[in-house]
């Protein structure tokens, strides 16, 4: 909901306040750079302005609601508001309070959340909050009883009072977070097509963390589904980032999946991820990744215990990050349901034929590495060497 007129989008963002000058300055220029590129691939019409502490998207009333939900898909946005423009002159805010309440306020509790940040105006907030709950009243008083809540209002009429200019606002919509995409460095994303990888590689990305996806072609233990779940869930993650390449890299894995099948039972998917793992880090030395994630959570499945992680983390000198490690499975799936990414991950495919009858949840590296076939991570550096761009 927004009040009539509503032509600007305040869009807030959180831990680049925590930086210096310097790289705030940077983050918000990458900011509005990632929100402006997702309004063009989304044909909504608006210009960002940049501002200290609050970008703004200029925009027409019936596409501000829209660009309200783009602001809030961009990576590094805390929450964005729809908003009225006004002048900073207060008797102006009145009336457009009083306005806003005639077209959107017909019943319940309502309450004033009232801002300056320019304190040389000659009101303050509690001033402007007070006066304007009284505007809102009298607008609405002939219509029916209205009732003020200052705790858990149901509607709040937000004012945020800049230097030059006034926004009247109803609601905030939260966005998700983190830091703007492209101030971090990339890292490969194992996507398996599965419902945790998308997820993990969807929170790397709130970091400010672009991605590179990789996938392994399990031969015929995964097939054209599998390739097809995986590849779905790289486009929706696509769709956050149109101003990425976001192109996978698909490696083969088929003929080490069956030399695995053939000749380990126990610590066969350990071996697996170690194979994962030393692919993944040659790919990232021919795209200049510096990192490794996964969608894996502490004991959720059993080459995922502790001990199992820590051995098969040994495949690799770079970091592998886990962003999913202590999240509950219901908690990873709504967040994929929220993102888009749940669909595409659900697509059956017989990837599970390759887990032995008996699993291993408390391995040890030594024995592994006997057990495992010879040569096996020189499997993965010549298998990344030939991994091929799949468009998503």
């Amino acid at each position: 909901m927004h009040p009539p007129g509503a032509d600007t989008v305040l869009v807030r963002h959180g831990d680049l306040n925590t930086k210096s000058n310097t790289v705030k300055r940077h983050m918000e220029g990458l900011l509005v750079e990632n929100i402006e590129a997702l309004l063009a691939d989304r044909s909504i019409p608006g210009t960002v302005e940049r501002r200290w502490n609050r970008p703004l998207i200029h925009t027409k009333e019936d596409a501000v609601a829209d660009a309200t939900a783009t602001a809030t898909d961009t990576f590094g946005v805390v929450s964005a508001s729809p908003a009225l423009t006004v002048s900073t002159e207060k008797g102006r805010i009145l009336d457009a309070l009083a306005e806003t309440a005639n077209a959107c306020y017909d019943g319940g509790t309502f309450a004033v959340d009232a801002r300056r940040a320019d304190k040389t105006l000659p009101y303050g907030s509690e001033e402007l909050a007070r006066e304007g709950g009284t505007a809102i009243w009298e607008s609405v008083e002939d219509e029916f009883e209205p009732e003020v809540n200052l705790d858990d209002p149901d509607l709040t009429f937000g004012v945020e009072v800049r230097e030059d200019l006034a926004f009247i606002y109803l609601e905030t919509v939260p966005g998700p977070g983190g830091l703007p995409l492209g101030s971090q460095e990339s890292v490969i994303a194992l996507v398996s097509g599965g419902i945790d990888s998308p997820v993990a590689a969807y929170e790397m990305m709130t970091r400010g963390t672009p991605i590179v996806p990789a996938y392994v072609d399990l031969g015929d233990y995964g097939g054209i589904d599998h390739e097809a779940r995986a590849m779905e869930t790289v486009r929706v993650l696509s769709e956050y980032a149109p101003n990425f390449d976001m192109q996978a890299y698909k490696i083969p894995g088929g003929e080490t999946v069956d030399l695995l099948v053939g000749e380990m039972e126990q610590g066969r998917m350990l071996s697996l991820r170690r194979f994962f793992y030393r692919a993944a880090e040659t790919l990232a030395e021919r795209v200049d990744a510096n990192g490794i994630v996964t969608g894996e959570a502490a004991g959720q499945k059993s080459s995922q215990t502790v001990r199992n992680l820590g051995v098969t983390s040994r495949a690799t000198r770079l970091p592998i990050h886990r962003p999913l490690l202590t999240r509950d499975k219901q908690d990873i799936v709504a967040t994929a349901r929220e993102i888009g990414t749940f669909t595409g991950s659900t697509i059956d495919a017989g990837c599970n034929r390759v887990t032995p009858d008996r699993v291993e949840t408390n391995a040890r590296l030594e024995p592994l590495l006997e057990a495992e076939p010879d040569g096996l991570l020189e499997r993965a550096e010549e298998a990344a060497k030939h991994a091929k761009l799949v468009e998503p």
